[in-house]
């Protein structure tokens, strides 16, 4: 007579099958992270409105193309039937030096629960220009309209203008009109007629009050171009084609310096009738507002699956090494908890900012999936240690989003330690469920063997 009862299928791959089960779920929980990553850029987008919104009303991001000295004159060609016909054309020519300098006054704006950075400036612009040139370009002298010269410079948001732009010519003071005389070059912007000849050199000096949004671009139309800019922030974005020479930025504030020489853009100084595309080389400094509740809430919800994971494999070892059944509606229920931490985080960002919002759903977070951890393995010891663990591994996390430069760094570091414990408090665990086997196959009076066989009577 054989007393052994031979294990079934699931009593030998349990830990196996519960393991792939908890693998499942945890891709099945990767569906609501989803749903919050949707919401997050959502609420993204609307913040990305309201900027657009204030920022049309207020004026657009800002690039000052120019000056440029526009001159036209006369050229006699030769049509088909023999005539000859008078033309006039157009010749361009940039300065010999250019000289920027400039201060920004930035603002926040509120709208709603959104904050729209904008800014105000005072930009002076001066320089030299000459009409040697024209010998270059085989345009006599005396085919020039110089009566018709015209200085002129493109504004991309006009409506950011706050003052009669003044020019002062050769220490003749004007005002710059709107619109220029040829859109070949400048499609729209300010221009006024100047007095120039093929002799002499004329100095120029223009001063305007700017507003704008978001950042303050230059060309550097100068044979050199030197730039001077300083703000009252303390997170710029040197940006566009060239960085600065020098910079200084300190906790409130920032300056930067320029120079840029003749060799380092690819349009000419002068050219006549084609257009050249002067904007491409535009540069200057762009106002950042540090790192948004949106965009660390976005960053967070990219690391949800770790939250899930970590933590239903936390449970799996409890539910191992304390001999307790976990259900597995309650892992759903602990990672819709941690789905939810996300939508916590969102909401509260909106009004507190995302340091102190991930502080309070973090702490609801921890507490509630402690507290349930309590109920069901019933032992104040494991919820306390379950507990610290889950509250590191949002420490953990929070370090991460901070530290951007360092965040690879540290996340590879803390994912090695983290498999590291794992790997040390499982190597004790009985995986293949050998003992509880050999215990249930035992009866009162048989040895503890896996299998045992009566004698033959």
């Amino acid at each position: 007579m054989n007393n052994n009862q031979t294990p079934s299928f699931w009593e030998r791959n349990r830990i196996l099958i519960k393991g792939l089960l908890i693998g499942f779920l945890i891709l099945i929980m990767l569906i609501p992270a989803a749903f919050v990553n949707s919401l997050v850029i959502e609420r993204e987008g609307r913040q990305e409105e309201v900027v657009n919104e204030v920022s049309s009303k207020w004026a657009e991001r800002q690039t000052i193309t120019g000056p440029v000295l526009m001159l036209p004159y006369k050229t006699v060609e030769k049509t088909t039937d023999g005539k000859l016909v008078e033309k006039v054309s157009m010749v361009y020519l940039l300065p010999d030096e250019l000289h920027i300098n400039g201060t920004m006054e930035p603002k926040e704006k509120k709208r709603s629960l959104y904050s729209v950075l904008l800014f105000r400036s005072d930009v002076k612009i001066s320089g030299k220009f000459n009409a040697a040139p024209l010998q270059s370009l085989q345009i006599p002298a005396e085919s020039v309209n110089w009566q018709d010269a015209r200085l002129a410079m493109n504004v991309s948001d006009v409506r950011g203008i706050e003052d009669q732009v003044q020019l002062e010519w050769n220490g003749n003071k004007q005002f710059l009109d709107a619109g220029v005389p040829d859109n070949k070059l400048l499609k729209e912007g300010l221009s006024s007629p100047v007095a120039m000849n093929a002799q002499t050199q004329s100095t120029f000096s223009i001063n305007i009050s700017l507003r704008g949004s978001g950042h303050l671009y230059f060309t550097p139309v100068g044979k050199t171009t030197e730039m001077d800019l300083s703000a009252n922030w303390k997170d710029p974005a040197f940006d566009g084609a060239y960085l600065p020479t020098t910079s200084d930025i300190t906790d409130k504030s920032f300056k930067a310096h320029w120079k840029i020489l003749p060799l380092s853009h690819t349009y000419p100084q002068y050219w006549k009738d084609n257009s050249q595309d002067l904007e491409k080389a535009a540069f200057g400094v762009r106002l950042i507002q540090p790192v948004d509740g949106y965009s660390k809430t976005n960053r967070s919800v990219k690391y949800a699956i770790l939250f899930i994971a970590l933590t239903f494999t936390f449970f799996f070892f409890l539910e191992i090494l304390q001999k307790r059944q976990v259900h597995p509606l309650q892992y759903i229920l602990v990672g819709m908890a941690l789905t939810i931490f996300y939508t916590l985080l969102l909401s509260i960002s909106e009004y507190t900012g995302f340091n102190y919002a991930y502080l309070i759903s973090a702490s609801a977070t921890v507490s509630l999936i402690g507290m349930y951890a309590w109920s069901m393995f019933k032992s104040g010891k494991t919820a306390i240690g379950f507990t610290c663990a889950l509250s590191t591994l949002y420490a953990f996390i929070f370090v991460l989003i901070q530290s951007e430069d360092y965040a690879l760094l540290f996340g590879s570091i803390g994912l090695f330690l983290i498999i590291a414990i794992i790997m040390y408090y499982s190597r004790k665990i009985d995986w293949y469920g050998v003992t509880r086997i050999t215990n249930k196959s035992i009866t009162n009076d048989q040895p503890p063997h896996i299998t045992y066989e009566e004698p033959n009577q």
